[in-house]
């Protein structure tokens, strides 16, 4: 109750400030989220050259660790799942073009993020804490994958086609892409093609990582028609499927992970009238997941763990402006069906087999509103705030995995419903060559499918086999946030600062009542909630433009993370840091960059965590653009890892190493 009358306490003195500034008219000051940031992919874009700074046929998860708010967990050379404010998948949000999409393995190897290539994606979206709420609840933050759709032209048509070439030497990668994009002054489609083929990788020591290869292809289509001058419509589809992928941190790999994504929209934008913008999608989507134990060898039991997770949702986006108020709707809703199986085979073919479902059918249904508003107070100053509702009901649909459930659970129902509210305010100051930025938010969200439903899931990272709790209280998060920005001539700064107090935590936690399921596990953890934990996260980010051809930047990021009075969190990043220096001239441009962290002391051991050692590794690359009539032809190489260190990082899965050194070539050609 506290939390809320400071709140309510918070967005008075707000509201105090813009009455008496009520008669100031917008000026110099644009009114922005400062707590969001936006990497830029697209090659089509003509403003951005995405190819310039970063490797440009590299995994969605590499662009995303170039985020300061990201860490990427890593369980192989595949499907790396992105945390935020080092916090895990279970408490952000990650959505595809403002689409919900839910992995379909109980083990987290197939995140949002493994189902959409870099050819598909225009722009990442990147929010913390309670400023990613627009699309559905969250604690962390979240992640939008902005599709990458083509505009209409003025006059004529216009046909752009391409191709891409990818290699790297360390895990003899393959990377193949086609592209063919049309528009004119009523239709554009975009379309996208990419094969990527990896064997397994080599450590620092140079010995072989086993079970780190994977194939994978990925095709979309994405169209547009111009109904008028202030109307259209459009369609999405999205098809990716990987198979034979390796997790050496795991006890299985994945024989098949495929993905069917869907949608169509329509769109209205007049700047003349009170609604300028108007945007509604349904869309569905169908995950497949299987993992398979079968390449691995001296398996005690072989086990099948095949998964599917089905979503079927919409929204409906208004945006209006008035006087110097921009104002945000969001009326969203999704239905998920998830279920995952384990069919255990004896080694002795006269015994029954063993079955049990992971995820007893749970059907998901949310609605929800999200309200926002953006106002100028004056011409330094602005503010933003926003609110979610939602309403859950979380149903299990199978009768017999409810009766599994309800062996531990003797009370339990099949039906539940949630209540999640949110709420956030900012206001941003500019004054001079400094703008300030400071937040505060609050939020709950529900626990996960395996968090609430789960039933004898191994966690190898600790070694325990976990059970879900239907009975866990929603998880609440208050959040303070500050940011300082400076740019003045050569030089500028950012400094962001957030602090996350979370009650009702959830976390497994052991008991001795029950025995695991799995040979070789210590033991069963049931997901329980601690009472108060704290985290703290703190990155400087700095540029020095020395000329026109020499650029420095640097960051550095500190966090903590601990219960109130009690044992340390797991994967919360030591000392980080990252250099480089950047040369361009014409169309010739070149990095060498320093990428390391410190020791981690502060490890949590009670959650299977040790000690990762402290690293610093070097990377350098080399591109240049050039033209052969119209056609664009972009070459890029570099070496990553250049010393051929050895390391590995908090967030890698049971110690598994990092990549050696990596020589990698990319070939990009765009016919126009």
């Amino acid at each position: 109750m506290k939390k809320i009358k400071f709140l309510i306490a918070f967005l008075t003195v707000f509201q105090t400030i813009y009455s008496q500034e009520e008669s100031i008219k917008q000026d110099t000051l644009e009114t922005h989220n400062f707590l969001k940031e936006i990497i830029i992919i697209s090659k089509k874009r003509k403003d951005v050259d995405n190819k310039k700074y970063i490797k440009p046929l590299s995994s969605l998860d590499q662009f995303l660790e170039e985020s300061s708010k990201i860490n990427m967990i890593k369980r192989g050379n595949y499907a790396w799942e992105p945390t935020i404010n080092n916090m895990i998948s279970d408490r952000i949000s990650v959505t595809i073009d403002g689409m919900q999409i839910f992995g379909a393995c109980t083990d987290k190897m197939d995140p949002i993020t493994s189902y959409v290539d870099i050819s598909n994606l225009e722009k990442v979206a990147i929010f913390s804490g309670q400023h990613g709420n627009e699309n559905g609840q969250t604690i962390g933050g979240a992640i939008d994958l902005k599709l990458d759709k083509n505009n209409f032209t003025s006059v004529g048509s216009k046909l752009v086609t391409g191709f891409d070439l990818g290699y790297e030497s360390n895990s003899n990668t393959k990377i193949i892409g086609i592209e063919a994009n049309y528009n004119d002054k009523k239709l554009f489609l975009n379309t996208d093609f990419i094969k990527r083929t990896a064997g397994n990788y080599f450590d620092g020591n140079n010995n072989e990582v086993l079970f780190s290869q994977y194939n994978k292809y990925n095709f979309s289509a994405i169209t547009g028609y111009k109904l008028s001058s202030t109307k259209k419509i459009g369609a999405t589809l999205i098809y990716d499927e990987a198979t034979d992928v390796g997790y050496p941190a795991l006890p299985m790999d994945v024989s098949l992970a495929k993905a069917i994504i869907g949608s169509i929209n329509y769109e209205y934008s007049n700047e003349k009238k009170f609604i300028n913008d108007l945007e509604t999608k349904i869309y569905a989507n169908a995950i497949t997941h299987i993992m398979d134990d079968t390449k691995r060898p001296n398996v005690a039991i072989h086990m099948d763990m095949p998964g599917w997770s089905d979503t079927y949702g919409f929204y409906t986006k208004i945006k209006a402006k008035k006087n110097n108020h921009s104002f945000l709707a969001n009326f969203n809703g999704y239905y998920n069906k998830s279920l995952a199986e384990m069919t255990m085979y004896p080694p002795n073919s006269t015994e029954k087999l063993m079955f049990m479902l992971t995820w007893p059918d749970v059907r998901t249904l949310y609605s929800g509103i999200y309200l926002e508003d953006k106002i100028f107070i004056n011409k330094t100053t602005s503010a933003q705030f926003s609110a979610r509702i939602g309403f859950q009901n979380n149903n299990i649909a199978s009768d017999f995995g409810l009766g599994s459930l309800q062996i531990f659970y003797p009370n339990l129902k099949a039906s539940k419903n949630r209540f999640l509210p949110s709420i956030s305010a900012q206001i941003t100051h500019k004054k001079e060559s400094f703008t300030y930025t400071s937040s505060i938010g609050y939020g709950e969200r529900a626990p996960s499918v395996s968090e609430g439903y789960g039933n004898f899931l191994f966690n190898s990272f600790d070694n325990f086999d976990y059970i879900g709790n239907p009975n866990l209280k929603n998880e609440k998060s208050l959040e303070f946030n500050a940011k300082i920005a400076y740019n003045k001539n050569k030089f500028k700064f950012i400094f962001d600062n957030s602090l996350f107090y979370i009650s009702d935590y959830i976390i497994g936690k052991i008991n001795t009542n029950y025995t695991p399921m799995v040979i070789g596990a210590d033991g069963v953890k049931v997901y329980s909630s601690l009472d108060n934990i704290l985290q703290f996260n703190t990155s400087l980010n700095t540029t020095y433009k020395f000329n026109s051809n020499f650029t420095l930047n640097g960051s550095v990021g500190y966090n903590y993370g601990k219960e109130i009075n009690g044992e340390n969190l797991p994967l919360i990043s030591p000392i980080s840091y990252k250099a480089n220096l950047v040369y361009t001239k014409g169309f010739f441009n070149s990095k060498i960059e320093v990428v390391g962290a410190g020791t981690q002391n502060n490890f949590s051991k009670i959650y299977g965590e040790d000690k990762t050692k402290e690293y610093t590794i070097m990377n350098l690359d080399a591109g240049y653009k050039f033209y052969i009539n119209n056609d664009n032809i972009i070459l890029k190489t570099g070496v990553e890892n250049v010393f051929n260190t050895y390391y590995s990082t908090y967030s890698d899965w049971k110690n598994i190493p990092r990549m050696g050194r990596n020589i990698f070539v990319n070939l990009s050609y765009i016919l126009k």
